[in-house]
């Protein structure tokens, strides 16, 4: 799925996410679920038109193999409306029995005890899906105290996807692809092209403002985690994270690097990167149909994070989630409709014939090598493979990932520098925290 990564579209969202939290802790079990009987199993997820409509296809492949159940869909096309819909559903006992839930949100749905547990029903002879066949990194927040609440849907790793053309018109003759395989994609090389393609006069990365940016360019700097296991924020204490996001300013603040956010309506991130104004873009497998649809994917490929010495190391995975209503009256229905769409035939379905993601589960990896399109697209695999979800000491309190992103783009902007920026996210972790 395209997992919404645009800090200023969640921002309306994390405006309300303490409420979320609020009125999911204030809801009280009892009866209520989408459906009407045991037998019918209602869900609802946010999603593109394209997106929505191979989810109708899924639906009616599975009652095709499932007479005895009925499906019924409650789509909402719009991010920013779904969760304080599923709050209103959940508060009021008329949420769907399956439901997506964003990455952003995922703690906080766990923690309200509103999700069903899920361990017992994965190890049953009706389960197509145990923990085991997910890659480990994704479940994130999805797990408290080793009880899995939720799985993921598919993943996006955010991949360095390079524009030939771009890098070519920066005089730049080395291919990043081919600097990876050989063990030499170091951020040296990486920061030197950026400065050629700003000599250009272009762009040299646009990057997403939220937590797989920043956390990301620390992992793949060498820095450790920024929370401890604790809890507690502590990359504004650690001499290599101050100096990594104080590279990572450094680069924002000349225009070597643009916050994708940002960008005016009409000359937004997608429009710049298909007319090659910028070398690197940020994003996950669905780019593909941004480049495919502009006519221009013959000039463009994928490359991991650089690193100081240039070998691989983990990076940010989107992923969102498929969860079970804890108060469902169609616990047996629900759960083979879970299990089922998160297989990895279920996941093939929904993702092959230019699907825009990556799977999360094992024995999937078909659909992403197909068409062997972009080159080294082994590289969203391998990515995924080691990458890791959003901390869940920043996920689970309501409001904080999209309050830290707020917080560095004062950085990027130039209003801050990295130890004052490090600084007011460690204070705000610990008041946060502790309300």
């Amino acid at each position: 799925m395209h997992v919404l990564k645009s800090v200023t579209k969640i921002a309306g969202i994390g405006a309300v996410a303490v409420v979320v939290a609020a009125g999911l802790g204030a809801c009280s079990g009892g009866g209520g679920s989408g459906g009407s009987d045991a037998n019918t199993v209602v869900w609802s997820t946010w999603g593109s038109a394209d997106e929505l409509t191979r989810y109708k296809e899924f639906n009616e492949d599975f009652m095709k193999r499932h007479p005895d159940i009925t499906v019924k869909f409650q789509p909402v096309a719009d991010y920013e409306d779904y969760h304080s819909k599923l709050l209103a559903q959940l508060t009021s006992n008329t949420a769907p029995d399956v439901f997506y839930v964003g990455d952003d949100k995922i703690g906080q749905f766990v923690a309200s005890k509103r999700l069903m547990p899920l361990d017992d029903l994965m190890a049953s002879s009706a389960s197509e899906t145990k923990p085991d066949d997910f890659f480990p990194g994704l479940f994130g927040a999805a797990v408290l105290d080793d009880e899995h609440y939720a799985a993921p849907n598919d993943s996006n790793p955010d991949v360095m996807w390079f524009d030939k053309a771009a890098l070519k018109a920066a005089g730049i003759t080395e291919n990043p692809a081919d600097l990876a395989a050989a063990g030499e994609w170091t951020t040296d090389k990486f920061l030197e092209m950026n400065d050629k393609l700003k000599d250009a006069g272009l762009t040299g990365t646009l990057f997403w403002n939220y937590w797989a940016t920043h956390w990301s360019w620390l992992s793949s700097q060498g820095a450790p985690e920024p929370y401890d296991a604790s809890g507690a924020f502590t990359a504004n204490t650690d001499p290599a994270s101050v100096e990594a996001i104080a590279t990572l300013g450094d680069y924002f603040q000349d225009g070597r690097f643009v916050v994708a956010d940002t960008l005016p309506d009409g000359a937004g991130a997608d429009s710049q990167f298909v007319t090659h104004k910028a070398g690197f873009f940020v994003q996950g497998r669905y780019t593909i149909g941004t480049v495919t649809s502009a006519g221009v994917e013959d000039e463009y490929d994928i490359v991991r994070w650089p690193t100081p010495d240039g070998k691989e190391s983990p990076t940010g995975v989107a992923v969102s989630y498929l969860a079970i209503n804890n108060q469902t009256t169609a616990k047996d229905a629900a759960f083979t409709f879970w299990t089922e769409f998160l297989s990895a035939e279920g996941q093939t379905f929904r993702l092959q014939g230019g699907g825009n993601a990556v799977p999360s589960i094992q024995g999937a990896d078909e659909v992403v090598l197909e068409g062997d399109y972009p080159a080294h697209a082994q590289t969203f695999l391998d990515m995924r493979d080691i990458g890791f979800t959003n901390y869940a000491a920043e996920s689970q309190v309501p409001g904080l990932p999209t309050d830290i992103a707020d917080i560095f783009l004062k950085l990027y902007q130039g209003k801050q520098d990295a130890q004052a920026t490090l600084d007011e996210i460690a204070a705000l972790v610990a008041k946060k925290s502790a309300e």
